[in-house]
This record gives structure tokens, sequence and C-alpha cells, in this order.
């Protein structure tokens, strides 16, 4: 099932090392099958606030998106962001292609009566 990457960035930065890490972050994906979905758009708050920017990253499978966080060619990158931006970074599953919101509805109503 297909994983998503999230990272929220709160703070953003001019420096060299981030435009390094930028322009390096793709060839740490490319191994895992990781792609962009979202870099940096503008966003449309419909509710509440959103300080920052957004990156959405796909990847085929959790454990591929976990072996490239993990992995020594990202690792070897991450602190020229995370030296200049402030945010937070998940990983996280997607859900299946016959999803249906309201079957997770009701497993939460049943356990709610339990």
């Amino acid at each position: 099932m297909t994983a998503f990457a999230m990272a929220h960035l709160r703070t953003t930065s001019t420096h060299d090392e981030v435009f390094e890490y930028i322009e390096t972050i793709q060839s740490t994906m490319d191994p895992y099958g990781g792609r962009f979905v979202a870099h940096g758009p503008q966003v449309e708050v419909l509710e509440g606030s959103w300080p920052g920017t957004l990156v959405i990253l796909e990847f085929p499978d959790l454990e591929s998106a976990r072996s490239w966080y993990d992995s020594p060619a990202y690792q070897a990158i991450l602190p020229l962001r995370t030296r200049h931006i402030e945010g937070d970074t998940l990983i996280f599953p997607g859900v299946g292609p016959n999803y249906d919101a309201r079957a997770t509805a009701a497993v939460l109503r049943s356990a709610a009566a339990a």
C-alpha cells in the first residue's frame, strides 16, 4: 500500500545549504521509488492556521519510506535542512483503493459504545 512522508516546515531559509538539500533530495529518493506529490505549494487555509509550507512525498510502501528516511544518503543531507528550517516530519500509510470512511465510522462507533 502506498505510503507518504510529509513535512510541515514552519520556517523558511534561503541558505546555500538548503539549496544543496533541495538539489540533492531526489537522488536519495530514487532508489526507494519516492516522488514529490507537493513541494511548497501555496495552501488555501480553510480552517485554523497554517504557518510555513508543506512537502509531501509518495513511496510504494511504508518500508520504502522508512528505508529512504533512514538511508545513509538521506541522513547525510538531512542536517542541511534541519540546521536552517524548523518543522515536523511524518511517515504514514495511505488508504487502499476500496477505502470507505463509512466503515471506519462504524468501527469507531462500535468501539465508543463498548
